[in-house]
């Protein structure tokens, strides 16, 4: 037995950060790499936000708080939760970890035990199924529509077992875009209540991304009777361009959040403390930069599908919400690449794709579900509008 735990065996290195990191090293030996692996807006972070930073530094807000967030933003999310889902919640059914992904990994490390299983939709990010695996339990995978990339209520019904202790819920989706409507939100949720021993774990980071006058829903708003077994997840680091800040949060039972809490203070303790006073200003000031960023992230999404859908051999439906498309490259599976590789996979497709033209993207079998690849079109029009030429030359010299 080597001195590393056996846990780390089952589990995978991020495949977003690893293509994000290989663009960074071909960039760095000169390489012209247009890089559409990472998943943040590609927008500074508003000012009123990073004001509010600077005067928490300035008013000497630089100590400890409270493991799980200050009050000043527990109060900022309850008023979130109602203004925006309609769900009531008290401060002490709020948690505040170092983005959504503590979060969810505090979450599952709180209530998995061995052989306990947690339902997963493809395509789903890339993180879920270590988590859950790191925390002990087992990922049960349930195939979406390879149209749509939405779950059944049939098949999530079938998938649900007496180990299932959660079903995760991502929508808009990441790594898909696919948003899920109040009437397909309802059909899972009358699923969910036929198995009361199953608890919904939601990630709503993309909430305010989403577009066509798509009206976003939660499980908790839509079916009020899960609230008591809902964890509602959230963050803001993509409507408000603050992925470096690190704050997540969430709404749920006291006792889980209790859990939860117990778990972050023998790991990280609080999140930044000035971090947690620009996500105060972030949910209490304006709103308004949001559309006119969702606007400039639409005509992106539009640009990028309509590109895509011209390139030999790959089909890309277009996304209700977030800022990725994942299109599908079946089209160029027995083809060979200039290299003289023949395509077997969407890896291959990702791989040739980035030493043959310098366009990096994340390959869909990372998410689950292949041959697809994902696209981040949270960059500027002008890379997307080159990098989307070169998928469409590199997929026409294929033979």
């Amino acid at each position: 037995m080597g001195f590393i735990a056996d846990a780390l065996s089952r589990v995978k290195p991020s495949a977003t950060i690893a293509v994000t990191n290989k663009a960074r090293e071909l960039k760095a030996a000169g390489r012209d790499v247009i890089g559409l692996g990472a998943g943040e807006p590609d927008f500074d972070t508003p000012e009123n936000i990073k004001q509010a930073a600077i005067a928490a530094i300035v008013g000497g807000k630089t100590k400890y708080t409270a493991v799980d967030g200050i009050p000043e933003l527990k109060a900022a999310i309850c008023a979130k939760f109602k203004r925006e889902n309609g769900l009531d919640y008290v401060p002490g059914q709020i948690t505040v970890g170092t983005g959504g992904k503590q979060v969810l990994y505090n979450a599952l490390i709180a209530t998995l035990n061995p052989g306990d299983e947690v339902v997963i939709p493809t395509p789903y990010w890339v993180s879920y199924p270590d988590m859950v695996l790191l925390a002990g339990g087992t990922p049960v995978i349930v195939e979406a529509d390879k149209q749509t990339f939405k779950i059944s209520p049939e098949a999530l019904d079938a998938t649900i077992t007496p180990k299932t202790k959660w079903v995760i819920f991502n929508s808009p989706s990441n790594p898909s875009g696919a948003a899920y409507t109040r009437s397909e939100l309802r059909a899972l949720c009358d699923v969910l209540l036929r198995h009361p021993h199953v608890w919904v774990m939601t990630d709503d980071m993309y909430e305010h991304l989403v577009y066509d006058s798509f009206e976003f829903t939660t499980p908790a708003q839509v079916e009020p009777k899960l609230y008591d077994r809902t964890l509602t997840v959230n963050g803001v680091s993509k409507a408000y361009a603050m992925t470096g800040w690190r704050i997540g949060y969430a709404g749920g039972p006291e006792s889980l959040i209790k859990a939860m809490a117990k778990v972050q203070s023998q790991s990280t303790s609080n999140p930044c403390s000035i971090a947690q006073y620009a996500a105060v200003e972030a949910l209490n000031g304006t709103q308004d930069f949001i559309p006119k960023n969702n606007e400039v992230f639409k005509a992106r999404r539009d640009l990028v599908v309509s590109m895509l859908n011209q390139a030999k051999g790959i089909t890309c439906p277009v996304p209700e919400g977030a800022f990725y498309v994942f299109p599908s490259c079946a089209g160029t599976i027995g083809k060979a690449a200039p290299s003289g590789k023949v395509i077997e996979t969407d890896e291959d497709f990702v791989t040739e794709l980035l030493e043959t033209e310098g366009v990096a993207v994340v390959q869909g079998s990372a998410f689950g579900l292949g041959p697809n690849f994902r696209i981040s079109y949270a960059t500027s029009t002008e890379a997307l509008e080159e990098a989307c030429l070169r998928i469409q030359r590199f997929c026409g010299n294929l033979r």
